[in-house]
């Protein structure tokens, strides 16, 4: 998935991982590292709710109303003097609609793999989860999708389709079912950081394309 690694290290990318590193105090290496690991996990539990008629109903109001990606006009004022609590509290709800009860096991099992601290790992998911939002609803418009029921098709695209994306989802799938310590972790960052045959329209396409100018 070398588009993802493209992008971290791109000017954009920089200034994703910058804001959000001065928003939690950590490092800017080990920022990118948990971005790099989050934004899979996101998608793919994401992808998992709108298999449900409900979950994909609840996700397609919220795109058509408060996601419609216009937190994503103004990245630079997003994270100018830190990020807004309103912000941080929309992500807050967002992280415990879409991983429930599994949500201190997924920061747990990033804090592990990454050696930060669950409170910093927090912080970053409450953080890139309103702007993942934000960019798939643009993507709903842009796509015009338009029904609850076609948004599985269209979180599968821009995960990447193909078995690379299909191996991915069922990490992620393994991950959120399971009551382990999240190793499977190990797995998907080996697969987001590997650089593999991942086309760019993929997760790293998805990123690029949320960030690019």
């Amino acid at each position: 998935m070398s588009g993802l690694l493209d992008l971290l290290n791109s000017p954009m990318g920089k200034q994703l991982i910058s804001g959000v590193a001065g928003q939690t105090g950590q490092p800017e290496n080990k920022t990118a590292d948990v971005l790099s690991m989050a934004m899979p996990l996101l998608m793919g539990a994401m992808k998992r709710n709108v298999s449900t008629q409900s979950g994909a109903e609840g996700l397609m109001n919220a795109l058509s109303s408060k996601h419609d990606g216009s937190i994503l006009d103004d990245l630079g004022g997003l994270f100018g003097g830190g990020v807004d609590q309103s912000v941080m509290n929309d992500g807050a709800g967002i992280l415990g609609h879409i991983f429930g009860a599994k949500q201190p096991q997924v920061e747990s099992a990033l804090s592990s793999k990454s050696g930060m601290d669950t409170g910093s790992i927090a912080q970053i998911l409450k953080i890139a989860a309103p702007i993942l939002l934000g960019y798939l609803g643009k993507q709903t418009r842009q796509q015009n999708v338009s029904k609850p029921d076609a948004l599985s098709g269209l979180l599968g695209g821009l995960m990447g389709g193909g078995s690379s994306a299909t191996r991915q989802q069922s990490l992620i799938e393994t991950f959120l079912d399971s009551d382990g310590d999240g190793s499977v972790i190990d797995d998907l960052a080996g697969m987001v950081l590997s650089g593999g045959n991942q086309k760019k329209s993929g997760l790293g396409g998805l990123l690029g394309g949320l960030f690019r100018k």
